[in-house]
């Protein structure tokens, strides 16, 4: 699966999405913070760290899907359901986490990581990671679209 990059109106990409997979739901906007697996940003140095952020959801199982569920789980086959629950989970997760970083100042959370588990029934996801701020250090690097200014 390649990820394409195309250019629009004022020289902003955005990532071309293929379509098998284009109903996953799996961007969240940020709001200018820059959210990142990585330990550092390529090109930006970490000014100051702010702390760990974290930011968590715990969603119930809606029954009467959950026993649809149950009888397409015999016929095997993607829980479609389930996947957009945790989908969405992880989303507001990732929502929280840059709540917490921009209250404290950030423009950045890097080594972002997630967990998620089952509470009895009900689903469970946690996104945590470092709030900091960063600035950029290497000017040949391109500015993540998350950290342009709007014109």
């Amino acid at each position: 699966m390649s990820h394409r990059l195309t250019m629009h109106s004022k020289d902003k990409e955005t990532a071309d999405v293929p379509p098998q997979i284009s109903d996953l739901h799996c961007f969240t906007e940020t709001n200018g913070i820059i959210t990142t697996t990585m330990f550092d940003v390529p090109g930006y140095r970490v000014v100051r760290v702010l702390g760990t952020v974290y930011g968590l959801t715990v969603r119930s199982r809606n029954w009467a899907a959950s026993l649809g569920m149950v009888l397409k789980s015999v016929a095997g086959g993607e829980l479609r359901w389930f996947t957009d629950m945790l989908y969405n989970a992880r989303n507001d997760a990732i929502s929280r986490v840059v709540s917490e970083a921009q209250a404290r100042g950030g423009n950045a959370v890097i080594a972002m990581r997630f967990e998620s588990g089952d509470l009895g029934g009900f689903a469970q996801v946690c996104a945590y990671g470092t709030a900091a701020i960063i600035e950029k250090i290497d000017e040949s690097v391109q500015t993540p679209p998350q950290l342009e200014k709007s014109a």
